[in-house]
């Protein structure tokens, strides 16, 4: 069970970038963020009300609110983007987030960066880099063909914060309460904005793009519980492998089903930044120390006398 649960948060995060395009050709990208919280926190509500007979919301932690800031920033961004360019573009969130939550260990909690470490970040922003570039000229990358790169780097450090967030959060609270508090808040935040910056209805509504947000939805409700589920007894090496595939899963989706370009730039910015995430999170086994002879045993009195 706790390995489906690993593939179901891993395909749902792949189908994102399909979804998020498919229900743009309905509305636009502030609507969106704020079905993609709504229908969350009501998949997630009713989960743990089945599983509990209660939910519990807490609003009086601060990390409560900066999760909930950074998750909104997560999901503003990376909608505009995926808007603006090809559903395989929130790939670049994934390393962003690794980055800087790096950063963080070493800044906020004062924990030492290992070679290990800034060998994969190294890895991650070089990937990041060839695939935001993705062998356009420089003057197209100046004059805007990079935006929306600029905007999903944005959408990895809005989840970065909220990882860091989950991390102080859960010495306190358990991990279904703690997403439903904080997508609730997300919810309130991304629909302040929608009055004045949506333009409603943009497209013709059909079924598809109803089904996009819906399901959307419960992937931002459940996929963060699935996969925070799985990795209590999946072993971590096969949790950092499956969990990293979601990027290749998400460009073989783009390809299917919109026949987004992938370019030789797209595949190898993507197999760079995926060898630094598996450098990150794949453990190392300890090397088997070699048996030393022992050292013969001091002879008896007996013997040497013997002798």
């Amino acid at each position: 069970m706790s390995y489906l649960l690993l593939l179901l948060a891993t395909l749902g995060w792949s189908f994102v970038g399909v979804l998020v395009q498919t229900a743009g050709t309905m509305t636009d990208s502030a609507v969106i963020s704020f079905c993609r919280f709504f229908f969350g926190v009501l998949f997630l509500g009713i989960y743990l009300f089945l599983r509990d007979g209660k939910v519990q919301l807490r609003f009086g932690l601060k990390w409560i609110w900066i999760g909930a800031m950074g998750k909104a920033i997560n999901y503003i961004f990376e909608n505009l983007a995926l808007n603006m360019g090809y559903s395989y573009g929130n790939i670049l969130v994934q390393p962003v987030q690794t980055v800087v939550l790096l950063i963080a260990a070493g800044l906020l909690f004062k924990e030492k960066i290992s070679r290990r470490g800034w060998v994969a970040a190294a890895f991650c922003v070089a990937g990041v880099i060839v695939v935001g570039w993705n062998g356009t000229p420089l003057d197209e990358l100046a004059k805007g063909s990079g935006l929306t790169t600029l905007l999903f780097t944005l959408a990895g450090i809005g989840a970065a914060v909220h990882v860091l967030s989950q991390r102080m959060l859960l010495k306190t609270m358990d991990n279904g309460n703690m997403n439903l508090s904080v997508f609730l808040v997300s919810t309130v935040l991304v629909a302040l904005p929608v009055p004045v910056q949506s333009h409603g209805i943009t497209g013709p509504v059909t079924a598809w793009a109803c089904a996009a947000l819906v399901l959307l939805g419960v992937i931002t409700g459940l996929s963060f519980f699935w996969f925070a589920e799985a990795i209590k007894r999946v072993p971590f090496a096969i949790v950092a492998i499956v969990g990293n595939c979601s990027v290749l899963f998400s460009i073989l989706w783009a390809y299917l089903f919109f026949r987004d370009p992938i370019t030789v730039y797209v595949i190898g910015g993507t197999l760079i930044f995926v060898i630094g995430l598996l450098v990150l999170n794949v453990p190392i086994p300890l090397r088997k120390r070699k048996r030393l002879p022992r050292p013969p045993l001091p002879a008896a009195p007996n013997e040497k006398a013997a002798r």
